[in-house]
């Protein structure tokens, strides 16, 4: 039998050391059902981080193994040089769910993929290099993404051929803003844009980028209505508004199917990824028709939308829509918040529980401020793994765990997860 420590052997003499591994020693993933997994020793755990949201369905979903399977068996690749009947059924399906009027979409294989798509489709249509993100932001690994990124642990380079500037967002926590009510935080951050725009730009700017919810900033939860009191301002100047929905897509939030519908606002640009394809490499960008056929010159993509990925995506989110995911997102996260709320309001470690659906977070902090612990946040992430329930970890210090099991997970499951978790955070203090 293959171990763990084996392959972490192997792993670290032929893959890059800057490829995090989460726990230690790490553990390899064998097999899954439903919300459980199996690593290679046989070991069985509760997965509440789901490939960090992407498995977002579950493991070894019929209904979406055997649409793959069938694909397979027909053919795998084809690339957008040729018509595709799975791709064109899924973009007549993710166009009209979007909520994008006359929308069109162009599919890659990754988010970071997609936000580079859109961001050059923005500053191609606005003639401009210049591009907005939010503080505490991620956007992706690829070289433009990673200018838009407001993370340093995140960020390897600080080159790039956007000029970007941050303005304040939702991460509430450590804003200058942070003791406002709703309203006044909204206007706060909004004068704040306002500034960027007089002060740090040249005027012309082609596009604000945002997640509804940030993910690797540690769930960072705005007030709604937030980015619809920020679009108004963008709207006055003519710059675009890009919905980073990679994580807050497809009914997760469980109020709403998109993560922008919670702020009373339709986006420009909206892109994709993730959960999707439950698992398979699928990602896209979402503008009007007018936006999408403005990008000049010919371009491809070798392997996004593929048949393959279409055809899983196609059965992921039907499935979704049948089963009414959203709505069991919904009941299962205002379920798991209430066993972990009362834990987190006696605990002087974790400062806060945010979050929206299946989208909760745990953020910890020395006692009697908001300092990181970021060594707390890893005695939770090993304590749970030790008894069978995987989270994950983010935030701008590390210090925040991240919760987000697939959104078929149980009423008995959450009352599992959330008694470790509680017991865990009893007994951290």
């Amino acid at each position: 039998m293959t171990t763990n420590a084996e392959l972490l052997d192997r792993h670290r003499s032929v893959l890059p050391s800057w490829l995090a591994q989460y726990y230690d020693p790490p553990i390899s993933l064998d097999r899954g059902e439903g919300r459980h997994v199996f690593d290679v020793e046989g070991n069985r755990y509760l997965d509440f981080f789901a490939g960090i949201l992407t498995t977002s369905v579950g493991y070894n979903i019929p209904e979406i193994t055997e649409a793959v399977q069938e694909q397979a068996a027909r053919v795998l690749h084809t690339s957008t040089l040729y018509l595709s009947e799975p791709m064109i059924e899924l973009a007549e399906l993710v166009c009209g769910l979007s909520g994008i009027p006359d929308a069109k979409v162009f599919f890659t294989t990754s988010g970071s993929e997609a936000n580079d798509a859109a961001l050059m489709i923005a500053t191609s249509a606005r003639r401009s290099n210049q591009i907005l993100a939010m503080r505490n932001s991620y956007h992706g690994r690829s070289f433009t993404t990673i200018a838009i990124t407001a993370q340093r642990a995140w960020s390897p380079t600080s080159i790039s051929g956007l000029s970007v500037n941050f303005v304040q967002g939702g991460y509430r926590l450590r804003s200058p803003f942070r003791n406002l009510d709703d309203e006044a935080f909204t206007d706060a951050c909004v004068a704040d844009l306002e500034q960027v725009f007089d002060m740090m730009t040249s005027g012309d700017v082609a596009a604000m980028i945002a997640e509804p919810i940030q993910g690797v900033g540690g769930f960072a939860t705005p007030p709604d209505g937030f980015f619809g009191a920020m679009k108004k301002e963008l709207d006055n100047r003519g710059v675009l508004f890009i919905s980073d929905e990679v994580q807050t897509g497809w009914g997760r939030t469980g109020d709403h199917f998109w993560g922008y519908q919670a702020h009373d606002i339709t986006p420009d640009l909206m892109t994709f990824a993730k959960g999707v394809g439950n698992g398979l490499a699928l990602g896209g960008v979402i503008a009007s028709a007018e936006l999408l056929d403005s990008l000049p010159g010919n371009s491809l993509s070798t392997f996004g939308g593929n048949p393959l990925s279409s055809a899983g995506a196609l059965a992921t989110i039907r499935y979704m829509l049948e089963h009414d995911l959203q709505g069991n997102a919904k009941r299962m996260g205002d379920r798991l918040a209430g066993h972990l709320q009362p834990a987190v309001d006696s605990s002087a470690t974790v400062v806060e529980l945010r979050g929206r659906g299946l989208m909760l977070a745990l953020e910890t902090v020395q006692p009697g401020g908001i300092a990181p612990n970021t060594d707390a946040a890893g005695r939770i992430m090993e304590q749970a793994r030790a008894a069978g329930l995987l989270i994950g970890k983010g935030g701008l210090y590390g210090n925040v765990l991240r919760i987000a099991p697939p959104m078929t997970v149980t009423e008995a499951e959450i009352d599992t997860a959330g008694e470790i978790l509680s017991d865990i955070i009893g007994r951290l203090d």
